[in-house]
């Protein structure tokens, strides 16, 4: 007893410390069992990643069993350069619509995003006619599949197709059911830097409602932490219509900032600016997302 007291007396001061074998690297927890039915403990949970606040949307899901909300407290769209050139100056406001998420297996979570009020307010600026539409807008419902990167590596890969539902007020959505499907990456780039890229395809209807057409979308996002908690990112989107030849084209350049409270609460705020008529003015916005 002696003889063990005075080897492990030794080996905690490092006389021995150059024979011991280094430790075993712990080998990677195998998530895939947990389900919505059997969430993925706290402690094995991944940094959270959210859709928001830029218009580049994420690969990674949301952990198997948990819920993430993802909203804006007030989100503000000012539009007088528009394509129609018809004098007309457009104003609309969203009241706190969100993202409700739930992760559904270690690889794929279920979205529904709720517009919940908006007011629109359109202004002639010859005649000085104004119009208002109030109402809820269109629902969205979204699967998320995530192909790699989701607990760790340089890169991520998902899909994740879409459906909206006509359930908007007059004047606010377009009676119609539209889809599509997105495919975003994510790319951690050299001195702390982090890309995403996503490219949409859209089936919306025409205008007139007689059919439908493809919109295609690209953006691309750059981000890196600022200070402690604080980050920012700077984006650059683009949208295209097939609609009919001459159909506007839509491209912003969007700059923001977020901020972790905890791991469970990001602040975000941000300003989209248009680059084109047939986009919107200025889009400043602020935002909250939370994870259950």
């Amino acid at each position: 007893m002696l003889r063990n007291a005075l080897l492990g007396l030794l080996a905690a001061t490092g006389v021995f410390s150059a024979e011991l074998p280094p430790p075993e690297p712990r080998p990677p927890v195998d998530k895939s069992a947990f389900t919505l039915w059997n969430p993925t403990p706290r402690e094995l949970l991944r940094d959270m990643a959210t859709d928001r606040p830029d218009k580049t949307e994420s690969p990674y899901t949301v952990d198997a069993g948990h819920v993430q909300v993802e909203a804006d407290v007030v989100n503000y769209t000012y539009d007088r350069y528009n394509s129609a050139r018809d004098h007309t100056r457009a104003e609309s406001l969203a009241i706190a619509p969100f993202n409700l998420k739930v992760g559904l297996c270690n690889s794929a979570d279920f979205q529904v995003v709720v517009p919940t009020y908006n007011v629109v307010r359109t202004r002639n600026t010859q005649t000085r006619a104004v119009r208002y539409d109030r109402g809820f807008g269109d629902l969205i419902t979204r699967v998320k599949v995530n192909f790699w990167g989701n607990d760790g590596g340089k890169t991520a890969f998902g899909v994740m197709p879409f459906v909206k539902w006509p359930t908007g007020s007059d004047g606010i959505g377009n009676d119609a059911f539209e889809g599509g499907i997105i495919v975003p990456l994510a790319v951690a780039l050299p001195g702390g830097w982090d890309m995403g890229l996503m490219v949409e395809t859209d089936f919306n209807c025409d205008a007139d409602g007689r059919g439908h057409h493809v919109e295609v979308i690209e953006s691309i996002t750059f981000s890196h932490s600022i200070v402690g908690d604080l980050s920012g990112y700077v984006e650059f989107f683009n949208n295209l219509s097939t609609e009919h030849r001459g159909t506007p084209w839509i491209a912003n350049a969007d700059i923001g900032f977020t901020y972790s409270l905890t791991p469970d609460i990001q602040l975000d705020a941000g300003i989209n600016v248009g680059l084109t008529r047939a986009a919107d003015d200025l889009n400043p916005f602020v935002g909250i997302s939370l994870r259950f």
